[in-house]
């Protein structure tokens, strides 16, 4: 499994200008963020810069899950400890996706191996993900939890056929996946806050 230090961060975190729906949030609502999870094993850590996808709200069925609000961290203040999550949904981000599609038990037993345009991309707090790494394709995380739903699969900008507006792209969209082995890819992602 690939593994990640940081989210991804810097200007090409965004592939999309819009829209922005700018919330604060203080980081103990923002999961899976620190010991945010359900098995209570640190996920990642807040800094400046990183822009992970998360959930906002109850880790717990009892406490709304799966239906929260999901958005992308924009900026945080560790000062205050309060981040800035845009919750608008249909801005297209890049974010590390793992292809895990379901568990079985503590483990995974399926990988998603060639994903397709508009697959759903769910919040996954499951160790399995790497650092960095908060989204999976997978509806239930490794608790058979039932995982937030953050977006859809969509192109990046450099992934569209070649026409005369954009220019000829510079990257052919369709990963191939291992369908046997847990990796996480860089991809857009189109955000909503759809409840499944």
């Amino acid at each position: 499994m690939a593994t990640y230090a940081n989210f991804n961060s810097g200007p090409a975190i965004q592939d999309s200008s819009g829209p922005m729906c700018n919330r604060k949030f203080e980081s103990d609502v923002l999961w899976p963020i620190g010991t945010n999870v359900t098995d209570g094993q640190t996920k990642d850590t807040l800094a400046d810069g990183d822009h992970p996808v998360v959930a906002i709200g109850g880790l717990t069925t009892a406490d709304g899950r799966p239906n929260n609000i999901t958005g992308i961290v924009v900026s945080y203040n560790a000062t205050s400890d309060i981040a800035v999550v845009n919750i608008a949904a249909c801005q297209i981000v890049r974010a590390y996706v793992s292809n895990i599609s379901l568990y079985g038990g503590e483990a995974p037993t399926a990988w998603k191996s060639a994903p397709i345009i508009g697959q759903p991309v769910y919040v996954d707090d499951s160790a399995d993900l790497g650092a960095g790494c908060t989204l999976s394709m997978s509806a239930v995380n490794h608790a058979g939890i039932a995982n937030p739903l953050a977006g859809h699969l969509m192109y990046c900008q450099d992934e569209y056929v070649d026409f005369p507006i954009g220019g000829a792209n510079s990257t052919e969209w369709g990963p191939e996946w291992s369908d046997s082995v847990s990796e996480e890819h860089l991809m857009c992602v189109m955000l909503t806050n759809a409840t499944p």
